[in-house]
């Protein structure tokens, strides 16, 4: 499924490819995650929870979300983030509301 890959510390953005759970906590490196929702159409941005608990790494935030320091994934979701489906929300869209802190 679609995914959207935020990499603070390089400021990128990118559509990815990922296959479920798994993979989330693979590509963001820690198997403590959490996730907030992005907006209302069920896409929920799935970060490190112990992100700052760890210090260092670059930080960035999306609306008034908390901000989240490493990489991190925007993912469409049902059921409360246990259900995993392509992300709704157009990359365009998304890097007007990153800022980069």
């Amino acid at each position: 499924m679609k995914a959207i890959l935020i990499t603070p510390e390089s400021k990128s953005v990118e559509i990815i490819d990922i296959g479920g759970h798994d993979d989330i906590k693979a590509i963001i490196g820690f198997d403590t995650i959490e996730s907030d929702a992005v907006g209302d159409v069920g896409d929920r941005l799935f970060f490190d929870e112990e992100c700052f608990l760890r210090g260092g790494g670059a930080r960035f935030q999306i609306d008034t979300l908390i901000p989240v320091s490493g990489k991190a994934l925007v993912v469409g979701t049902a059921a409360d983030g246990k259900e995993l489906r392509d992300v709704s929300t157009p990359i365009d869209s998304l890097l007007g509301r990153i800022k980069y802190l």
